[in-house]
């Protein structure tokens, strides 16, 4: 009769080899609850809402000043519209009527330039949440996404 574990080597019962503790505890998952994975944690937490404060008050900035430009584009509007009501002559008419698309293009350029400002401050901090310094810094040993390394 057989054993299970116990093998046959050149006529004699050999007892099978059993892993020592530390090569058990290497294949053991890493602890969950280490402290360094718990400050890890808490960094990227602290990290997250920093950034998540930081676009909510550039969107509450973007927000206000698109409300207000909104409110001036409606006021210039009403201003032309009573110049233009006023106007006793066609080519007064189309004086005013220039003026307001050289005013309104002017806006434009500046509603680009604004919005192109916009974009890339919600760029440069949305990416923080990808590549911000904690990365690089970390306690596993892993190379930092940041640096590359």
């Amino acid at each position: 009769m057989r054993r299970m574990g116990w093998r046959r080597a050149g006529g004699n019962c050999i007892m099978p080899q059993q892993d020592s503790y530390i090569d058990r505890a290497e294949k053991l998952p890493p602890n969950l609850l280490s402290p360094e994975l718990g400050m890890m944690g808490k960094q990227c937490i602290e990290e997250l809402f920093n950034v998540q404060t930081e676009l909510l008050e550039r969107l509450q900035e973007t927000n206000q000043h698109w409300l207000e430009r909104v409110q001036s584009e409606a006021a210039l509007a009403s201003k032309f519209a009573a110049k233009l009501t006023a106007t006793h002559s066609v080519p007064e008419a189309m004086t005013t009527c220039q003026e307001w698309t050289g005013r309104q293009i002017e806006m434009i350029a500046e509603d680009s330039k604004l919005l192109v400002a916009d974009t890339q401050r919600f760029m440069e901090t949305g990416a923080r949440l990808l590549w911000n310094d904690w990365w690089s810094n970390r306690p596993d040993g892993l190379p930092g996404l940041r640096t590359g390394t």
